[in-house]
């Protein structure tokens, strides 16, 4: 098995069977804010694109690339595709131009037959409201001697699975670093977001080397990265390996970061567990668990370290006048008045989900230019800040030419629009909303009542477990993760790393977002 980086989550499987393309990402997303480090618009993207099969893993933009897709995969390509629950990811791929389907089911072992002969895939869908636009998922291969579990951002919280299904897993390639606006765009003090974001920073290297340890590849390869931020306005997002403060309280750490935590925690052994960088255009010759070849189309070390300062500020230059062109086709920031648009938009959709709506439970704000609009989600109605008591618990301020854009084009998520972009900046009173996100990438009344009965789904927690001298309930109120696999005592603190979300042992109550209770007690001596 060959396995080519082509950027980001991107990877080009090469097999005797066929070649299967995944996630190939080139064009900036996310209104013209991430861009794909390191560059990858120096790679050969028909060639890559005259593939046998396609994995597309969920509709987030830095992985759902319609441009690159549309103009440069093969339309005879054979889609794996995973078993999501709203069919949105294949009805914008049908969109394209590609038709032929293997609809996976879940977690189950597949052999796919070709004219290059046969594979064995696996996809592990996640189904969860927080799993990406309505779901996300890893992909497993196995072409009768390597096996390659591509997990890129999935999040999957049973993995038993796979040794199930395969045995082993010979690469595993995964994410790690920062993909969310969090702290960034909060109107909270520089010391305290600093401190967030490096909490936040290493939490998901923690998630990331605890997912090394379940799935036991040999072979790790760190993938689906920091973006490269290039725009004047985001450029400090960046993690310049200088060694600063500002770079630590980045959630943005890159690969060269992740390899070197594995090597300080033990889980790159240099036996067991062996990190392997790879860069765009990266080629990786693999039998079963052995490494052939390995070659970089340069010394991998020009783009990290001392030399990615130098590196980002060329691709600042090189990328401008992308970035302008993009700005250009965004709305203008004067328009029909906003309300209307507004109320048509997320009155309909409070409306039909009382329980995400009483979730919320509070007025939010959104201030857009010098007009703030209150959702009102007691009273299922939107509004001017003006018309009620002026009061509101969330606050969002957004460009108007980006909420204009939004609702020029219909999309029905501004989470995998604006909020990804980090074009905005925000405050709360109180803890994390997840029913507020929830909402906001569920703006269609086939995704809002898939969320709305996700919610309403009875989940069993009878199950409990021993852990640092607690018996909590062994699966996270929040997504479900095992807690035996993810759960960090601290005193009388529980995280999950799964998604970072923390409890109250002594009372069982989320510390992270308001219920969710958590069944605690002390274990007997």
């Amino acid at each position: 098995m060959q396995i080519t980086s082509i950027g980001h989550a991107g990877f080009h499987i090469q097999t005797a069977a066929g070649s299967i393309v995944c996630d190939p990402w080139v064009n900036p997303a996310y209104f013209a804010s991430w861009i794909p480090f390191p560059d990858n618009t120096e790679l050969d993207w028909k060639d890559i694109g005259d593939c046998d099969y396609l994995y597309v893993s969920h509709l987030h933009r830095d992985h759902f690339d319609e441009k690159n897709l549309l103009e440069n995969v093969n339309k005879d390509a054979t889609v794996l595709l995973p078993d999501y629950p709203v069919p949105d990811l294949k009805r914008e791929l049908e969109r394209l131009g590609f038709t032929k389907f293997v609809e996976t089911d879940d977690s189950k072992k597949h052999r796919v037959s070709g004219p290059k002969g046969d594979l064995d895939v696996m996809i592990i869908a996640l189904r969860a409201p927080a799993d990406g636009p309505i779901g996300d998922s890893g992909l497993i291969v196995d072409d009768g001697e390597t096996v390659c579990f591509n997990m890129n951002d999935a999040r999957p919280i049973d993995l038993d699975v796979i040794r199930e299904e395969f045995g082993r897993v010979d690469v595993h390639l995964l994410q790690y670093s920062g993909a969310i606006w969090y702290p960034m765009v909060y109107d909270i003090p520089r010391k305290s977001k600093a401190n967030f974001a490096m909490q936040k920073r290493q939490r998901g290297m923690d998630r990331a080397r605890s997912y090394i340890e379940q799935v036991g590849a040999t072979w790790v390869v760190p993938s689906a990265g920091p973006p490269m931020f290039l725009d004047d306005d985001l450029y400090v997002l960046n993690d310049f390996n200088t060694g600063s403060d500002a770079d630590k309280a980045s959630i943005f750490p890159d690969q060269a970061d992740f390899l070197e935590q594995m090597r300080v925690h033990g889980t790159d052994d240099g036996v067991k567990h062996r990190g392997l960088m790879m860069v765009s255009g990266s080629k990786a010759d693999f039998r079963a668990d052995e490494l052939l070849e390995i070659s970089h189309p340069y010394p991998p070390e020009q783009v990290f370290g001392e030399g990615k300062k130098a590196y980002l500020d060329s691709m600042k230059a090189k990328f401008a006048p992308i970035i302008a062109a993009e700005k250009a086709t965004w709305a203008d920031a004067d328009g029909e008045p906003l309300l209307p648009q507004l109320k048509a938009l997320f009155e309909p959709i409070m409306a039909a989900s009382d329980l995400i709506s009483d979730g919320i439970g509070y007025p939010v704000g959104l201030m857009v230019g010098d007009e703030t609009f209150v959702l009102d989600f007691p009273k299922r109605i939107v509004r001017m800040k003006e018309d009620g008591d002026g009061k509101y618990r969330y606050g969002f301020r957004i460009a108007p030419e980006l909420v204009r854009t939004v609702l020029r084009d219909n999309e029905p998520d501004w989470v995998n629009t604006i909020f990804l972009s980090t074009r905005f900046t925000t405050w709360r009173i109180g803890g994390y909303n997840e029913y507020l996100y929830t909402f906001f990438k569920c703006l269609t009344d086939e995704r809002i009542a898939y969320a709305d009965g996700w919610f309403n789904e009875a989940h069993d927690d009878s199950a409990s477990i021993e852990l640092d001298g607690w018996n909590i309930q062994r699966r996270c109120p929040h997504l479900k993760a095992d807690l035996s696999k993810f759960g960090v005592v601290e005193g009388e603190k529980l995280t999950c790393n799964l998604h970072g979300w923390q409890w109250d042992l002594s009372s069982g109550r989320c510390l992270t977002s308001k219920g969710h209770e958590l069944r605690s007690e002390r274990a007997r001596a």
